[in-house]
Protein backbone atom coordinates (compact mmCIF):
# COMPACT_ATOMS: atom_id res chain seq x y z
CA UNK A 1 0.00 0.00 0.00
CA UNK A 2 1.31 3.64 -0.87
CA UNK A 3 0.71 5.74 2.04
CA UNK A 4 1.33 8.87 0.36
CA UNK A 5 -2.05 8.19 -0.94
CA UNK A 6 -3.85 7.65 2.18
CA UNK A 7 -2.66 10.59 3.65
CA UNK A 8 -3.20 12.87 0.80
CA UNK A 9 -6.81 11.24 -0.26
CA UNK A 10 -7.79 9.71 2.69
CA UNK A 11 -8.16 5.68 2.97
CA UNK A 12 -11.99 5.25 1.98
CA UNK A 13 -12.27 5.97 -2.09
CA UNK A 14 -16.14 6.08 -1.41
CA UNK A 15 -15.84 9.29 0.28
CA UNK A 16 -13.24 10.68 -2.34
CA UNK A 17 -15.79 10.13 -4.93
CA UNK A 18 -18.44 12.12 -3.16
CA UNK A 19 -16.18 14.88 -2.59
CA UNK A 20 -15.22 14.79 -6.14
CA UNK A 21 -18.89 14.81 -7.32
CA UNK A 22 -20.04 17.54 -5.01
CA UNK A 23 -17.30 19.24 -6.81
CA UNK A 24 -19.04 18.25 -10.36
CA UNK A 25 -22.13 19.13 -9.33
CA UNK A 26 -20.85 22.99 -8.25
CA UNK A 27 -18.88 23.47 -11.62
CA UNK A 28 -19.96 20.50 -14.59
CA UNK A 29 -22.85 22.38 -16.53
CA UNK A 30 -24.26 19.48 -17.99
CA UNK A 31 -25.18 16.19 -16.29
CA UNK A 32 -22.67 15.54 -13.38
CA UNK A 33 -23.87 12.36 -12.27
CA UNK A 34 -23.77 11.02 -16.04
CA UNK A 35 -21.48 7.52 -16.46
CA UNK A 36 -20.19 5.69 -19.23
CA UNK A 37 -21.15 2.37 -18.03
CA UNK A 38 -19.72 -0.60 -20.23
CA UNK A 39 -20.85 -4.09 -20.32
CA UNK A 40 -20.29 -7.64 -21.85
CA UNK A 41 -22.60 -10.43 -23.46
CA UNK A 42 -21.62 -13.79 -22.49
CA UNK A 43 -19.35 -14.37 -25.40
CA UNK A 44 -17.37 -11.14 -24.05
CA UNK A 45 -18.38 -8.38 -26.63
CA UNK A 46 -18.60 -5.50 -25.01
CA UNK A 47 -20.86 -2.75 -25.32
CA UNK A 48 -21.28 0.95 -23.32
CA UNK A 49 -23.53 3.70 -23.13
CA UNK A 50 -23.98 6.64 -20.46
CA UNK A 51 -26.18 6.29 -17.50
CA UNK A 52 -27.16 8.35 -14.61
CA UNK A 53 -26.27 7.32 -11.09
CA UNK A 54 -28.86 8.00 -8.74
CA UNK A 55 -27.18 6.75 -5.36
CA UNK A 56 -23.95 5.34 -4.17
CA UNK A 57 -22.87 4.48 -1.18
CA UNK A 58 -20.42 2.06 0.80
CA UNK A 59 -22.89 -0.52 -1.19
CA UNK A 60 -22.08 0.69 -4.24
CA UNK A 61 -23.41 2.66 -7.50
CA UNK A 62 -27.52 2.71 -8.32
CA UNK A 63 -28.53 3.03 -11.94
CA UNK A 64 -31.63 2.14 -12.98
CA UNK A 65 -32.66 0.63 -16.47
CA UNK A 66 -34.68 -1.19 -18.65
CA UNK A 67 -34.20 -5.24 -17.58
CA UNK A 68 -34.98 -6.09 -21.36
CA UNK A 69 -32.79 -3.53 -22.74
CA UNK A 70 -29.12 -4.96 -24.29
CA UNK A 71 -26.99 -3.31 -20.89
CA UNK A 72 -30.33 -5.20 -18.73
CA UNK A 73 -30.01 -8.44 -21.12
CA UNK A 74 -25.98 -8.50 -20.89
CA UNK A 75 -26.19 -7.95 -16.88
CA UNK A 76 -28.67 -10.98 -16.96
CA UNK A 77 -25.92 -13.15 -19.12
CA UNK A 78 -22.27 -11.83 -17.32
CA UNK A 79 -23.08 -9.32 -14.27
CA UNK A 80 -19.85 -7.79 -14.26
CA UNK A 81 -19.47 -3.91 -15.35
CA UNK A 82 -17.24 -0.90 -14.90
CA UNK A 83 -18.22 2.79 -15.12
CA UNK A 84 -15.92 5.81 -16.33
CA UNK A 85 -16.95 9.13 -14.82
CA UNK A 86 -15.83 12.18 -16.49
CA UNK A 87 -15.46 15.68 -15.74
CA UNK A 88 -14.44 17.93 -18.08
CA UNK A 89 -14.89 21.01 -15.96
CA UNK A 90 -12.77 19.48 -13.25
CA UNK A 91 -10.25 17.76 -15.67
CA UNK A 92 -11.05 14.53 -13.48
CA UNK A 93 -12.29 11.07 -13.69
CA UNK A 94 -13.02 8.12 -11.95
CA UNK A 95 -13.13 4.50 -13.16
CA UNK A 96 -15.31 1.81 -11.34
CA UNK A 97 -15.38 -1.87 -11.90
CA UNK A 98 -16.88 -4.53 -10.35
CA UNK A 99 -19.99 -7.05 -9.77
CA UNK A 100 -24.08 -6.01 -10.62
CA UNK A 101 -26.35 -6.83 -8.22
CA UNK A 102 -30.28 -5.87 -8.79
CA UNK A 103 -32.49 -4.16 -6.13
CA UNK A 104 -35.24 -5.67 -4.35
CA UNK A 105 -38.74 -4.36 -5.90
CA UNK A 106 -39.46 -2.27 -3.18
CA UNK A 107 -36.36 -0.35 -3.87
CA UNK A 108 -36.98 0.32 -7.62
CA UNK A 109 -40.60 0.97 -6.74
CA UNK A 110 -39.84 3.68 -4.39
CA UNK A 111 -37.40 5.13 -7.02
CA UNK A 112 -39.62 5.23 -9.48
CA UNK A 113 -42.65 6.97 -7.59
CA UNK A 114 -40.43 9.51 -7.77
CA UNK A 115 -39.95 10.09 -11.49
CA UNK A 116 -41.88 12.98 -13.36
CA UNK A 117 -45.38 11.35 -15.12
CA UNK A 118 -43.53 11.63 -18.34
CA UNK A 119 -40.59 9.33 -17.59
CA UNK A 120 -43.13 6.95 -15.62
CA UNK A 121 -45.28 6.94 -19.03
CA UNK A 122 -41.84 6.67 -20.93
CA UNK A 123 -41.06 3.42 -19.27
CA UNK A 124 -44.33 1.47 -20.63
CA UNK A 125 -44.40 2.91 -23.74
CA UNK A 126 -40.34 2.43 -24.91
CA UNK A 127 -39.65 -1.29 -26.40
CA UNK A 128 -35.90 0.05 -25.20
CA UNK A 129 -33.42 -0.87 -27.43
CA UNK A 130 -35.42 -2.58 -30.06
CA UNK A 131 -35.75 -1.21 -33.43
CA UNK A 132 -38.96 0.13 -34.87
CA UNK A 133 -39.86 1.87 -38.40
CA UNK A 134 -41.57 5.26 -38.02
CA UNK A 135 -41.25 7.97 -35.40
CA UNK A 136 -45.25 7.42 -35.41
CA UNK A 137 -45.26 4.10 -33.91
CA UNK A 138 -43.32 5.81 -30.72
CA UNK A 139 -46.05 8.33 -30.43
CA UNK A 140 -48.44 5.81 -30.99
CA UNK A 141 -47.02 3.74 -27.83
CA UNK A 142 -46.59 6.78 -25.72
CA UNK A 143 -50.25 7.62 -26.61
CA UNK A 144 -51.52 4.27 -25.43
CA UNK A 145 -49.91 4.46 -22.18
CA UNK A 146 -51.19 7.78 -21.77
CA UNK A 147 -54.65 7.11 -21.91
CA UNK A 148 -54.19 3.87 -20.28
CA UNK A 149 -52.96 5.67 -17.04
CA UNK A 150 -55.01 9.27 -17.57
CA UNK A 151 -57.13 9.02 -14.72
CA UNK A 152 -54.47 6.66 -12.44
CA UNK A 153 -53.57 8.24 -8.92
CA UNK A 154 -50.46 6.61 -9.39
CA UNK A 155 -48.40 4.69 -12.13
CA UNK A 156 -47.27 1.53 -11.52
CA UNK A 157 -43.41 0.26 -12.44
CA UNK A 158 -42.66 -1.75 -15.13
CA UNK A 159 -41.47 -5.25 -14.09
CA UNK A 160 -39.02 -5.13 -16.26
CA UNK A 161 -38.17 -1.56 -15.64
CA UNK A 162 -35.39 -2.38 -13.00
CA UNK A 163 -32.55 -0.87 -10.26
CA UNK A 164 -28.97 -2.07 -10.53
CA UNK A 165 -26.04 -1.32 -8.21
CA UNK A 166 -22.71 -2.03 -9.13
CA UNK A 167 -20.21 -2.99 -6.40
CA UNK A 168 -17.15 -2.01 -6.87
CA UNK A 169 -13.57 -4.07 -6.22
CA UNK A 170 -11.71 -1.30 -8.01
CA UNK A 171 -12.09 2.39 -8.19
CA UNK A 172 -9.61 4.23 -9.68
CA UNK A 173 -8.87 8.28 -9.71
CA UNK A 174 -7.41 9.96 -12.75
CA UNK A 175 -6.39 14.39 -12.10
CA UNK A 176 -5.08 15.71 -15.78
CA UNK A 177 -2.09 17.67 -15.91
CA UNK A 178 0.32 18.51 -18.43
CA UNK A 179 2.67 16.78 -20.61
CA UNK A 180 0.28 13.95 -20.32
CA UNK A 181 2.26 12.95 -17.08
CA UNK A 182 -1.15 12.69 -15.01
CA UNK A 183 -1.73 11.57 -11.72
CA UNK A 184 -3.52 7.89 -11.35
CA UNK A 185 -4.06 6.20 -8.55
CA UNK A 186 -6.14 3.16 -7.62
CA UNK A 187 -7.95 1.63 -5.00
CA UNK A 188 -8.87 -2.49 -4.62
CA UNK A 189 -10.73 -4.30 -2.10
CA UNK A 190 -9.47 -6.36 0.12
CA UNK A 191 -11.64 -9.53 1.37
CA UNK A 192 -11.70 -8.19 5.03
CA UNK A 193 -13.18 -5.33 3.69
CA UNK A 194 -10.92 -2.99 3.63
CA UNK A 195 -9.27 -1.36 0.46
CA UNK A 196 -5.10 -1.07 -0.39
CA UNK A 197 -4.19 1.96 -2.82
CA UNK A 198 -1.53 2.46 -5.14
CA UNK A 199 -0.24 4.90 -7.94
CA UNK A 200 -0.68 4.09 -11.32
CA UNK A 201 1.79 4.93 -14.00
CA UNK A 202 0.17 7.65 -16.36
Amino acid sequence: MTHEIIEKYGPNPIELCQKWYKDAQNQELNDPDAVCLATASSDGTPSNRMVLIKDFSEDGFKFHTNSHSQKGCELEQNPKAAMCWYWKSLRKQIRISGNVVKVSDAQADEYFTTRPKERQIGAWASDQSTTFEKWEDLEASIKKYEDKFADAKSIPRPEYWNGYVLVPNSIEFWIAHKDRLHTRFIYKKESNGGWTAHWLYP
